[in-house]
């Protein structure tokens, strides 16, 4: 019944009736509330990911997302809960990793690689000893926006929640460290604490991302609204509110795209994205060197010397 609505939807050219029938059925409206939890924590979350450049390790964390939905589907249970029980499991063990500094080569990041093939062999390992109709894989590697229900939206905004107050109490002292671990270190933030917990936040964001964008395309809602807000502004304020307002927008018009299309949501939130950043890299070519030299000047400076608040200056908005 949903994937026969689905399937006949089309456009009117009446932008008034066709945004009206988006919210037609129950389906979509549920898929809309999901799409924008979504959005909002993988925008917080991702702009600090950006800028502590972890874009691997979240990478990793969004692939483990398959195995553990598929190992749900196994047990027979939701596969929401596989999702965020194996993305929290393999983000502790990232952040649990030894400090590999001065030794020629990152151990993080070559263990993170070992246990993202570990976890997707076990995804295969699931999906071949599952001997029913698994249906739902391409869901799970490229997302769907059919059969989100309202238990799952709440259990998304509960842990969206959560994630969101975590990242409200942690952020300043977090944005110190990442800007610079060493300086930030010797004035007392417990910097190796805030990667462990900032590494368990990434997990859970890169769970309820694949929710709608599939485990595959996380990368979607996780770098590409915050690399592209870092772009237009260095300041982190301002930064964190394009990250949320560029995810929201491209998830909705994903959800758009995909209802009226034979395609999946994942692909199109990429795609629209993906366009966005392309975007702001066409218009710092096309501004006047001038103004670009003044939105440089803006860059938070990291100097030996902090503010009262125990953030570099630069950073205190």
């Amino acid at each position: 019944m949903v994937l026969a609505s689905a399937a006949s939807a089309s456009l009117t050219g009446n932008v008034v009736d066709d945004v009206r029938q988006l919210f037609v059925y129950p389906f979509m409206v549920t898929a809309f509330r999901a799409g924008t939890i979504v959005a909002v924590l993988a925008g917080v979350i991702g702009w600090f990911m950006v800028l502590r450049k972890q874009s691997f390790a979240g990478h990793t964390l969004a692939v483990v997302g398959f195995p553990g939905a598929a190992g749900a589907t196994l047990l027979g249970i939701s596969a929401l809960y596989g999702y965020f029980a194996f993305c929290v499991a393999a983000a502790i063990g990232i952040a649990l990793l030894p400090s590999a500094r001065g030794r020629g080569f990152s151990e993080e990041n070559a263990i993170t690689g070992t246990i993202s093939a570990f976890f997707l062999a076990c995804g295969f390992l699931f999906i071949s000893l599952y001997k029913g109709f698994l249906e739902g894989v391409n869901s799970l590697l490229f997302g769907s926006f059919l059969g989100i229900t309202n238990q799952q939206v709440v259990v998304l905004a509960v842990v969206a929640a959560v994630a969101v107050a975590a990242m409200a109490l942690i952020g300043r002292p977090l944005l110190f460290a990442s800007i610079d671990g060493d300086v930030a270190q010797a004035r007392g933030v417990p910097v190796r604490s805030l990667g462990v917990a900032f590494l368990i936040l990434l997990g859970l964001a890169a769970a309820e991302a694949s929710q709608i964008t599939g485990s595959l395309l996380v990368f979607a809602l996780l770098v590409m609204p915050a690399a592209t807000a870092q772009r237009i502004t260095t300041r982190p304020t301002y930064g964190l509110i394009a990250t949320v307002v560029i995810g929201v927008l491209v998830t909705w018009l994903g959800l758009a795209a995909a209802y009226y299309s034979p395609y999946p949501i994942g692909f199109w939130v990429t795609t629209f994205a993906f366009a966005a950043y392309v975007v702001t890299h066409v218009v710092s070519y096309l501004v006047p060197r001038g103004l670009v030299g003044r939105r440089a000047s803006l860059a938070p400076s990291v100097g030996a010397s902090g503010s009262a608040s125990g953030l570099p200056t630069g950073v205190e908005q």
